[in-house]
């Protein structure tokens, strides 16, 4: 078994798309109005989808902007740089932490994307880190 992809469902699918595009700097391919998807360099893939996609697979199984739990990882080449790039264009209202090295050697940058899901962007700093993630 292999892990596909992350899907979020959204009451506004443009929106998120343009977070997650301009946030990553990678492009969404968009097989359908309601349903696009953005594939990092590595293969892993974040799907969107609108709330009209629901009812393919049960009505009622999915809801919007009710995430609690679960926080969405990108590993960056420099969470910093980002983060000056971020600044510019996220509202402070979305920043739940701003770039801080955590306890496991990962620097880490905490945000909430347009539905109020979590967003970390790290960049693993120490050696044990780095080794872990191969760099």
């Amino acid at each position: 078994m292999n892990f596909a992809s992350t899907r979020i469902i959204t009451a506004d699918i443009n929106s998120l798309v343009a977070f997650y595009e301009k946030a990553t700097t990678t492009p969404a391919a968009w097989a359908t109005p309601d349903f696009a998807e953005l594939t990092t360099p590595n293969g892993v893939t974040l799907a969107i989808g609108s709330t009209r996609t629901v009812p393919l697979f049960a009505p009622g199984s999915a809801t919007p902007a009710a995430n609690r739990s679960v926080i969405l990882e990108f590993l960056v080449d420099d969470v910093d740089t980002l983060w000056g790039a971020l600044a510019t264009w996220i509202s402070d209202s979305d920043v739940v932490s701003e770039p801080k090295t955590m306890p496991w050697g990962n620097r880490s940058l905490l945000v909430r994307d347009p539905d109020g899901n979590l967003v970390n962007f790290f960049t693993p700093v120490t050696p044990q880190a780095r080794a872990k993630f191969g760099l």
